[in-house]
């Protein structure tokens, strides 16, 4: 699946990604199926894909992925204007971080979602916790990112107020400033502002009471280019293995990712030792595939099953004192929009 789901929520496609690349990225693992390196592109997006050395989660796993799968890609960071056209006309042969929201795909193959984008309405306010649909901010001035609302399905939403961003920085300093009492933003990038606001000891921001809207990252090629279906089946395949095994956790830095191993109908949680330790807190798991967690959840480390949370810790490493957590946001960017809060 890689639609947008804006009111009932449909069902995530299983996957997830991040990579670190300059503004073009080299492979030498050879893939047979395309003698040639594949030129994907996207445009920037702060914490998910950078050409400058910045936290880059999309970089950062796509780098994993790519290598695990054997596939010798070419990878671009270009300005959103130009990205559509160069995919049209052959310049690069696809984009590597596809968010489908409405737009035509007839000329592309797409993979499985890798990495889920969870939309949430975010306030200063708690009153934003009883927001669970969009009709919900009828009238209401929201705050939010140009490459979310110059999308076909957020074209659909007429009665909304929205106050249009060119980049993540400017979406939040509408809430700083208080232009705007709404923004719609993803999971991860809230996640981060709060990090920043709590490390400054100023107050969080507040979630809407589910996500308003799910839909998530893809690889998207070019249906003229040989062998598309092949590689996509080779690239999804090795994102089923390496979330389950808990190789997403370190490229996406997140100590606990959700999805559901066993197939029994409720997520497990998942870890790796490499960075997950005993003193993570599940709360701040991320979900891979949209599924609740149960009582009958279990937990994976390392790609090893454990039936109790406690067994779970017992296999990873104790922190000696506290580690006091960073955010992929730019403090020194921030830094003023701080002093607004």
């Amino acid at each position: 699946m890689g639609k947008f789901s804006a009111f009932p929520f449909t069902r995530f496609t299983r996957t997830l990604g991040t990579l670190g690349l300059s503004c073009a990225l080299y492979f030498s693992h050879t893939f047979t199926l395309h003698a040639a390196p594949l030129t994907l592109a996207a445009s920037s997006f702060e914490t998910y894909i950078s050409d400058d050395g910045e936290p880059a989660r999309i970089n950062a796993l796509l780098a994993a992925i790519f290598q695990k799968a054997n596939l010798d890609v070419e990878l671009r960071v270009m300005r959103s204007a130009f990205l559509g056209s160069s995919v049209l006309t052959g310049k690069v042969d696809g984009e590597f971080a596809f968010v489908d929201l409405g737009e035509t795909t007839s000329h592309l193959v797409l993979s499985d979602i890798y990495l889920p984008i969870y939309l949430y309405a975010v306030s200063k306010s708690p009153d934003v916790e009883e927001v669970r649909l969009f009709p919900h901010l009828k009238d209401n001035r929201v705050a939010i990112e140009n490459r979310f609302a110059n999308t076909p399905s957020f074209r659909l939403l007429k009665n909304i107020k929205w106050s249009r961003n060119p980049s993540t920085f400017d979406a939040f300093r509408q809430l700083a400033d208080d232009r705007a009492p709404f923004l719609i933003t993803t999971q991860l990038l809230a996640r981060e502002l709060n990090i920043l606001l709590a490390n400054d000891n100023e107050e969080t921001l507040h979630y809407s009471a589910k996500p308003l809207a799910k839909t998530g990252f893809q690889l998207a090629i070019n249906k003229n280019v040989a062998n598309a279906e092949r590689l996509m089946k080779q690239f999804n395949e090795t994102v089923l293995a390496m979330q389950d095994s808990g190789k997403f956790n370190k490229p996406l830095a997140i100590a606990w990712l959700t999805k559901d191993v066993n197939n029994d109908g409720a997520a497990d949680f998942i870890g790796h030792s490499s960075i997950t330790t005993a003193s993570d807190l599940l709360s701040t798991a991320y979900s891979l595939d949209g599924k609740p967690t149960s009582d009958d959840s279990v937990f994976y480390i390392d790609g090893e099953v454990f039936d109790s949370f406690d067994e779970a810790k017992a296999a990873l490493n104790i922190q000696k004192s506290p580690v006091k957590q960073e955010s992929q946001l730019d403090k020194t960017t921030y830094q003023r929009l701080l002093q607004r809060w």
